[in-house]
């Protein structure tokens, strides 16, 4: 199960996947539409598009020579938001900790 969930994480451990993610969450999409929506190379968005699908989390159709990707496993993005409201919480408490005078003599 660990290994599962390793490999999981490495899959989302990539930029352009989530971004690729976040292009599918409002619907499928063809390769085609996926790398001109993210303004992305044809080829690799192909290739990580395979990668998301070979992991489990997205699925694909064929309509004649073109591939349409979609989301397989929508629990993903409970774990994105998850992870991002971590990260939030994380920088508040950072710029929290900044003193103020530091901020003040910024904006100077």
């Amino acid at each position: 199960m660990v290994e599962s969930i390793t490999r999981r994480f490495r899959v989302l451990g990539d930029p352009l996947r989530l971004r690729i993610l976040w292009v599918l969450e409002n619907g499928e999409r063809s390769v085609n539409g996926v790398a001109e929506e993210l303004g992305a190379n044809q080829s690799n968005v192909s290739r990580h598009l395979r990668i998301l699908d070979d992991s489990g989390i997205l699925s694909n159709r064929r309509a004649g020579n073109q591939v349409f990707y979609s989301i397989a496993d929508p629990v993903i993005f409970k774990l994105c938001d998850l992870v991002c409201r971590g990260t939030a919480t994380d920088v508040h408490r950072r710029l929290a900790a900044i003193p103020a005078s530091f901020v003040d003599r910024r904006r100077k």
